[in-house]
């Protein structure tokens, strides 16, 4: 069990926690929730050890294993694989002990010394790590053929999620996941709750993804106001039991008629589309959801509206039978896609399927391998792609930047006001960019494409980035927009708020979905199965090759040690021996070096050291030519090993 006891710590003058006391308990799934710099990430380093409390203690079970995700993963030369692998750390030292002995005479073991090492690695299922490791891979979205390839073969992106899979591989009682959904598509956060859900130990858990912390977690810990609240339930039951304290005053309540109004525009438009009953249920009732948890971001810093599209035409975008891809390499064929204003799509689909390529083939910036794009006069796209942030000026402040796409006329106080519903706020909007934190820079990205008046907004994961108080303000405001909307998120609870129709992007085709999010996590999961069905079968077939020959090596090991076993034993009785006459050989040599043992009175003294001086040197040289036979003998036993192999 954790337990926090009076805990305090301080970062300068300022207090993160306060007299803070909790416990939570083995087997517990806690979500970590509070604005950015609540002191989620300190008490975090708390948790691992590395920061220590100003005042009070906190108690961690001295015996448990603990997991944590790092940030960072240096560019490797090892295989994606064995990296993996080496999260376990102690399956690691086994098979690194192991492999060892098998190929340095520096490392040889005793048979028991070997024995203990082959049962241990047997009872931690040692021979099945490499396909666990495999699969731990193949769900985070890695193909076959990417796990024998070098760490510093992958972008960053890619080697955040070798760092997930690596600290899932620990057999851990205490997991630490900071963010671990920023750089996942939606079919790998599916297959990490589902893993999750699994886990036998404690997990404590940072996310911004609410429908993630929703599936995942069974209490949440708050950080507010120096103060750490612990909440049983899930994310959903925390909203739910804060917004009934914060609706009870009058600001609170003042904002949620204002949010009511908003939700309730959206659900009258989606009603009037009937032809999808099972859909538009499903997403009226996540909207009823919506407006009892809306008072709970009643003092977030966010918001914002999407500025009227100053033109618009129908339909804004077309493609004709489309075939996209790079080069000569097609990704998906026959497509046929029509942007008109109501244009709201959810792109779905498994990793590598193509959503990315279609968002790009759609804006502009991808050639079309065949088919026509037709684009109206009047389209003007706003486009946020997955590294959008890069494109920001890092040398210019937010108002700098905003003041080159503005109309000369709008006057600064104007501009101020715009990106203060962003979040930006005094000397902040005048600072260059070039250090502004991951969320800083979404939203001032965001901020310059809503200033921009688009009539179609095509969004590529415009959540990474963004805490749960700007999603939420992000998806506010897109129910709001009088535009298209072309979206692919992993963030679901995104897309069932603001698409009314999702397009499935699978196997080189784009189809329609009939089904809403549910379905498609059931017909995902079917789909993965399939899937990997053959690289599984493949995986085992040679995790028991493998476990074959380590067990042949094994018993050839013992075979071969058994038979030099008599030989060994016989040079180790010789060399005792020889060492035995070679201490005696120097006590004699001690003794003649006396010179009153050379006295006539001392003349009998004198002969039996000598005589024993003769004798050992006599035995010394036949054992030492013994010693040499059976090193000859042993040396021709084991080449002929060599031979047999």
């Amino acid at each position: 069990m954790i337990q926090l006891q009076n805990f305090t710590i301080r970062r300068g003058v300022r207090i993160l926690f306060q007299k803070a006391n909790m416990q939570i308990h083995p087997n517990w799934k806690v979500g970590l929730t509070g604005v950015n710099g609540a002191g989620k990430s300190s008490l975090f380093s708390a948790l691992l050890g590395k920061l220590g409390a100003d005042e009070g203690e906190l108690i961690r079970p001295q015996g448990w294993t603990v997991a944590h995700m790092a940030q960072e993963v240096e560019a490797l030369d090892i295989p994606a694989l064995d990296f993996v692998l080496s999260g376990d750390e102690e399956y690691w030292y086994l098979q690194q002990q192991l492999q060892q002995s098998g190929d340095d005479s520096h490392h040889e073991l005793t048979t028991t010394e070997l024995a203990q090492l082959h049962g241990r690695f047997d009872e931690i299922h040692g021979y099945t790590a490499p396909a666990k490791a495999a699969q731990l891979l193949a769900g985070l979205g890695f193909f076959e053929h990417q796990i024998r390839q070098p760490v510093k073969h992958f972008s960053g992106g890619w080697r955040m999620r070798l760092n997930l899979a690596r600290t899932l591989m620990s057999r851990s009682d205490l997991l630490l996941l900071d963010e671990p959904t920023n750089h996942l598509d939606l079919d790998a956060i599916l297959w990490l709750e589902d893993w999750l859900n699994s886990y036998q130990g404690t997990l404590i858990l940072i996310s911004h993804d609410r429908d993630f912390i929703d599936a995942v977690t069974d209490h949440i810990l708050h950080i507010e106001n120096a103060e750490l609240t612990l909440y049983t339930g899930n994310y959903s039951t925390f909203e739910t039991t804060r917004s009934e304290r914060l609706a009870q005053q009058q600001q609170a309540f003042e904002k949620q008629q204002d949010t009511r109004a908003h939700l309730q525009k959206f659900i009258d438009r989606f009603k009037a589309k009937a032809t999808k009953a099972r859909q538009a249920q499903s997403r009226i009732k996540q909207l009823e959801r919506m407006q009892q948890l809306a008072p709970a971001h009643v003092d977030t810093p966010f918001t914002f509206r999407f500025r009227e599209p100053s033109k618009m035409s129908s339909p804004l975008l077309m493609l004709h039978n489309v075939s996209i891809g790079y080069a000569n390499k097609i990704i998906a064929e026959k497509i046929n896609l029509q942007i008109t204003p109501n244009t709201r799509l959810g792109l779905l689909g498994m990793n590598g399927a193509g959503k990315s390529t279609l968002i790009k083939s759609l804006v502009g910036d991808l050639p079309l391998l065949a088919g026509e794009r037709q684009a109206s006069e009047l389209l003007n796209i706003g486009y946020f792609a997955q590294h959008q942030m890069d494109t920001l000026d890092d040398q210019a402040s937010p108002m700098l930047q905003l003041a080159r796409i503005a109309d000369q006329t709008v006057s600064e106080a104007a501009l101020r006001a715009f990106l203060g519903g962003f979040g930006f706020s005094g000397e902040r909007m005048d600072t260059p960019c070039q250090s502004f934190s991951g969320g800083e820079r979404a939203r001032l990205a965001l901020a310059l494409i809503v200033w921009q008046r688009p009539n179609v907004l095509i969004l590529d994961e415009p959540t990474n980035h963004l805490d749960l108080d700007m999603r939420h303000a992000l998806i506010m405001a897109l129910q709001d927009f009088d535009g298209a909307v072309v979206l692919v998120s992993h963030e679901r609870q995104l897309i069932s708020a603001v698409c009314d129709d999702l397009l499935l992007v699978h196997a080189g085709k784009c189809s329609d979905f009939s089904g809403d999010l549910q379905d498609y996590a059931k017909w995902l999961r079917e789909a993965r199965q399939q899937q990997s069905q053959s690289q599984q079968q493949t995986l085992v077939t040679t995790d028991k090759v493998q476990k074959v020959d380590k067990e042949a090596q094994r018993k050839e090991a013992a075979r071969r040690r058994e038979m030099t076993r008599p030989i060994r034993k016989h040079m180790e009785k010789i060399e005792a021996q020889i060492e035995k006459l070679q201490v005696h050989l120097q006590d004699i040599e001690s003794a003649l070096a006396d010179a009153a043992l050379y006295d006539a009175a001392r003349k009998d003294d004198l002969l039996k050291l000598m005589t024993e001086q003769t004798n050992d040197k006599t035995r010394l040289e036949q054992a030492e030519e013994q010693l040499l036979a059976l090193m000859m003998q042993l040396e021709e036993l084991e080449a002929s090993f060599s031979v047999e192999s």
